[in-house]
């Protein structure tokens, strides 16, 4: 799955719109980066920039932007309202999908180490990427700002972690690291700035100041972590809100927020009437919320976008101003086709291309489209008996084996491109030169690596379509009668997968020369034909032995 990190540099620079350009510009020419948001402040002559993309891309972006921020902006000239170290004040690398926040931290090290020894500004690691507590938050690095830098700099405890320990006046230091994804949620209440703002003490985490009978103060924390909130008041909606960040929604995700804030204002006796987010949210965020609400109402939805809606709906996300998924989801506002060329293709280009005189696409490709037809057809079955009334006491069965059946249809799918892809891999290490021993050594070791590779990729085929076999004899147990024939095609098109898989296997293992991977894979893939050819026959005996439905 695509690996998705989101970095939102701090540059300080908010008014000339020429220089903010040229900043930006160089983000939007790295690829694999999608710029998504600029936000200049002229009071505080700063621009908040947020981009996405893939790991190096974001490094790359990241350090293309600094050099030209470094080159066109003078700190010896900078006043603004807020708080700066230097003309790049902060590089924050966030995860948001498939990457982990050690990964993050890794990304944040390496801009630090390439700006610092490249481009010689002084570097500061901060939040996840720094271990030592004394500097590891933001206002700890910033204090004294750009102006006390000069002597701060000097002292043994703030030598930066890259880069020169001298003051560089004209572009001060950088601060770099990792940070969860941080989301700005707010929840509408119906009556008071005071009331709203009750309802935030109850769940923040910092939570309020109580007076104790003895006329000391003390803390009283809120209930869910790693969220801070205070309540407002909107005139131009006529409405109170809950104004919240979710430093990590994985500890306390939106949902939570929302249902807890619903009981205590019905406690309160006070109207809650959805709520917005401001800004962007990562899709695991929103479906992490459908999840709760489809296992709450014992709901059954398994398509993506209809969870998304749901998730709308129920946290009234639309109340505001109109939740548009393809707007506010960081993932549907990247160009996330990750469909391979052939899947693109029509069904008469596909046959055509494989009628070609080539060998791409192949065997295996074809393997993996029978089996992905397979599984779709067992789905099919399953959709038309969920949700009929004459079905009805059959609806819980359906909801265990449509989902896996789906899951398996994408799987397989995206194995088609996959195995001409692995293909390809062995046919470039072939090309590689061999006038040398070491040359002719090296060619071999990518031949033999491109070979498993060729090999693994059919054998994972092979063991998808393994897993299709439970679901799909469940739905020629009860489905509906009339698709009994869809059925039996569906099972047939599995083990004709599987069959093709296993060919390609066989084909490529014979010319492997790792004896033990040979051995463990050809045992395993043997299994898999053998319980393909069995559960074929029990599909059939079933269809056969069935007179109407269940």
């Amino acid at each position: 799955m695509q690996k998705i990190v989101e970095c939102v540099p701090n540059f300080s620079e908010g008014r000339d719109q020429s220089i903010i350009n040229k900043i930006t510009d160089t983000i939007k020419s790295v690829p694999a980066v999608t710029l998504l948001d600029v936000d200049p402040g002229e009071s505080t002559n700063r621009t908040v920039v947020t981009f996405v993309g893939s790991p190096d891309g974001v490094v790359e972006a990241a350090f293309q932007a600094a050099k030209t921020a470094y080159e066109l902006i003078d700190m010896t000239k900078h006043n603004g309202e807020h708080p700066r170290i230097g003309a790049v004040d902060v590089v924050p690398f966030v995860p948001v999908a498939n990457v982990t926040m050690e990964e993050c931290v890794e990304l944040s090290k390496q801009f630090g180490k390439r700006v610092g020894e490249e481009l010689g500004v002084p570097i500061y690691l901060y939040e996840e990427a720094q271990p030592n507590p004394d500097r590891k938050a933001m206002r700890q690095i910033r204090s004294g700002e750009y102006e006390g830098l000069k002597d701060k700099i000097k002292k043994p405890e703030w030598k930066p972690d890259f880069g020169p320990q001298e003051f560089v006046p004209k572009s001060g230091a950088t601060v770099t690291g990792a940070r969860f994804f941080l989301i700005a949620y707010n929840v509408n209440v119906l009556g008071t700035k005071n009331q709203a703002h009750r309802l935030a003490l109850n769940v923040r985490e910092a939570g309020r100041t109580v007076t104790k009978p003895d006329g000391s103060k003390e803390q009283q924390p809120g209930r869910l972590k790693a969220l801070k909130g205070m309540g407002w008041y909107l005139d131009e909606f006529n409405i109170a809100q809950i104004s919240m960040n979710l430093d990590n929604y994985k500890i306390t995700p939106l949902h939570v927020v929302f249902e807890e804030i619903k009981k205590d204002a019905r406690e309160l006796n006070v109207g809650i009437a959805g709520s917005e987010i401001v800004g962007l949210v990562p899709l695991e965020a929103i479906l992490m919320a459908a999840d709760y609400y489809i296992e709450k109402e014992n709901l059954f939805i398994i398509d993506e976008r209809n969870k998304v809606q749901l998730a709308i709906d129920r946290l009234g996300l639309s109340s505001v101003h109109p939740f548009k998924p393809e707007e506010k989801i960081i993932e549907y506002m990247i160009d996330q086709d990750t469909d391979g060329p052939l899947i693109k293709k029509s069904v008469r280009e596909f046959v055509e291309s494989t009628g070609a005189r080539t060998s791409t696409p192949g065997g295996g490709s074809v393997a993996a489209l029978m089996g992905s037809l397979g599984a779709a057809l067992g789905a099919m079955v399953g959709w038309l008996t969920y949700g009929r009334k004459k079905y009805e006491h059959l609806d819980s069965k359906m909801r265990e084996v449509i989902p896996p059946l789906v899951e398996i249809q994408e799987e397989l799918l995206k194995g088609i491109d996959r195995d001409t892809e692995a293909f390809n891999d062995f046919v470039d290490a072939m090309g590689l030169p061999k006038s040398t021993p070491e040359e002719k050594e090296k060619r071999e070791t990518a031949m033999q690596k491109g070979l498993k590779k060729a090999t693994l990729v059919p054998f994972q085929t092979m063991e998808r379509a393994d897993r299709a076999w439970d679901p799909i004899i469940e739905v020629a147990r009860v489905g509906q009668y009339s698709s009994n024939s869809d059925v039996e095609v569906g099972a047939k098109a599995l083990e004709a997968c599987v069959f093709g898989a296993y060919k390609n296997v066989m084909i490529n293992l014979a010319d492997i020369k790792d004896e033990a991977f040979k051995k463990e894979l050809s045992e395993k893939a043997e299994a898999i034909v053998k319980r393909a050819e069995e559960k074929l026959r029990e599909v059939s005996k079933i269809v056969a032995g069935r007179t109407g439905d269940v």
